[in-house]
């Protein structure tokens, strides 16, 4: 079997992160269901590693209701308490209380835009970034400021950027990784 080189974050270990950093990851994938599931995963990230919040992804979609926003928005104490007790999810009070606060701000944008898709393309213009070794940018810095301007929490520059990544706003699979191009 030939083995191929990626990107040094990618665990060669787990089968579930290599498929995602070669299947999915700087993928562009500007669905809006898509974007809203990646958003509430990212913002769990904060504090942990991408490959944690991976590897709990199938038990956030079924805690999650399969991140059906207007079924999120409703969430009331009783499924708060629910999503506490569910040891197959990131089990986490705040951060659990910000992915219903944040759907709700998700779909005032999408009220706005359109579709967070156009949300994000009155950021980029519609171009896709190609860059290695960083962690956040002004991209990044700019659409997280908003984000919290706006009430969103766990949205900071390094897990806007993360999000931007994993959408494929941003490109950014290492020079020796069998995946890498330039833009």
């Amino acid at each position: 079997m030939e083995s191929k080189r990626r990107c040094r974050w990618c665990n060669m270990k787990n089968q579930l992160y290599i498929d995602y950093h070669d299947s999915e990851w700087c993928v562009p994938n500007f669905d809006d269901r898509y974007l809203y599931e990646m958003l509430i995963l990212e913002s769990f990230q904060a504090g942990l590693s991408w490959e944690c919040v991976l590897n709990k992804r199938e038990s956030f979609r079924e805690a999650y209701d399969s991140f059906d926003i207007d079924k999120v928005i409703a969430y009331g104490e009783d499924k708060i308490d629910e999503l506490l007790q569910n040891k197959g999810i990131i089990r986490n009070r705040l951060k659990i209380r910000a992915s219903i606060n944040n759907s709700k701000v998700f779909k005032d944008i999408v009220g706005e835009y359109g579709s967070f898709c156009a949300y994000l393309e009155s950021f980029t213009g519609g171009k896709i970034f190609y860059e290695t070794g960083k962690t956040t940018n002004a991209l990044s810095d700019a659409i997280s400021a908003d984000l919290q301007a706006r009430g969103m929490k766990f949205v900071g520059s390094v897990i806007i950027y993360s999000y931007l990544q994993a959408i494929g706003v941003i490109y950014s699979h290492d020079e020796d990784c069998f995946l890498y191009k330039k833009g």
